[in-house]
């Protein structure tokens, strides 16, 4: 079969011969029709994410770890986990029975395959609590991810989105999405303090965080009182580190400030991502919430992992 195959850490996936997986006991032989490539899946490729190692350990392999197909019998499935080294960008891939869900009908294959992007989005409510009619900050909001928070914090009723960015068009393209104010954070840090400030209003009651690093810093310390009154609550939903992997967190930022720091993970288990999922299939199937896909062919992979022009569009490769 023709597959996508990393040879070294750091490198490029190469378009190539692999040989074809075979079924053990308790598998099943999937033929893939799309995957979302996303940043996880450069990093573990870099060597540079932290649960990277388990899926490079054996070179030659096959990236990425989820992927949409086809079972033996033609059911449509969303899978995870293939045996290593089989990843899914391939034409098959195998992995364990059960490791597989039916899709919903009526949605494209590739679009399945970015509908777990939104539910980074989803977290608001399932980390955070949200209710709707409170104000949600996006930061990094012109990012795929980001992107679909806004239109995700829109429809589940926020009352004021705020999203972040750093490039201006950008952003007036979130705010055409649903963002009611935008920050551009390539700003010095005073600045970019009295953004947050004035965009507050009577403060953020939700912040999902893509960035990390230095505009959450920023963020965080601009959060701190000015006097010893009440402070209003704020649940701060820790998702991706697109500005960097730490940050100095100031004692008063927590003591004083009414913040709260969730994983994005937290309060997700097989019942609440069964509802978390189910109710961005049925956006999707309305129309309601909508993604932005580029597809390519798998034999296009070398010049596809390689791109940095795709401005909130998922890669998608379509074997």
């Amino acid at each position: 079969m023709k597959a996508a195959v990393l040879h070294e850490i750091g490198g490029v996936p190469r378009y190539e011969d692999f040989p074809d997986p075979v079924a053990g006991d308790d598998e099943v032989v999937i033929d893939v029709l799309a995957v979302a490539v996303e940043n996880v899946d450069k990093l573990i490729a870099a060597g540079t994410h932290y649960a990277g190692r388990r899926y490079t350990a054996r070179l030659p392999a096959i990236p990425a770890f989820d992927g949409i197909g086809a079972l033996p019998d033609g059911t449509l499935v969303g899978f995870g986990n293939p045996r290593l080294p089989y990843g899914a960008l391939a034409e098959k891939t195998v992995v364990p029975q059960g490791a597989y869900v039916a899709i919903a009908e009526g949605i494209d294959p590739a679009t399945a395959a970015v509908l777990g992007t939104a539910i980074t989005g989803m977290s608001i409510r399932t980390a955070a609590g949200f209710v709707p009619g409170e104000t949600v900050l996006v930061q990094g909001a012109t990012g795929v991810a980001g992107r679909l928070a806004v239109k995700v914090a829109r429809l589940l009723g926020a009352g004021r989105i705020v999203a972040t960015g750093r490039d201006d068009d950008q952003l007036r393209e979130v705010r055409d999405l649903g963002a009611d104010t935008v920050i551009n954070t390539a700003v010095p840090d005073e600045a970019l303090a009295r953004a947050y400030l004035d965009a507050k209003g009577d403060g953020y009651d939700v912040v999902l965080d893509y960035l990390w690093g230095r505009p959450t810093e920023v963020l965080l310390r601009s959060l701190v009182p000015e006097t010893f009154a009440f402070p209003r609550p704020t649940r701060l939903v820790q998702v991706g580190g697109s500005a960097g992997g730490g940050l100095t967190l100031a004692a008063e930022s927590l003591r004083t400030s009414g913040v709260e720091i969730y994983g994005a993970a937290k309060g997700l288990g097989p019942q609440t991502m069964h509802e978390a999922y189910s109710q961005v299939v049925a956006w999707a199937r309305s129309g309601e919430l909508t993604f932005d896909v580029v597809k390519v062919p798998l034999s296009d992979i070398e010049t596809a992992w390689q791109r940095t022009d795709l401005r909130g569009s998922r890669l998608v490769v379509v074997p």
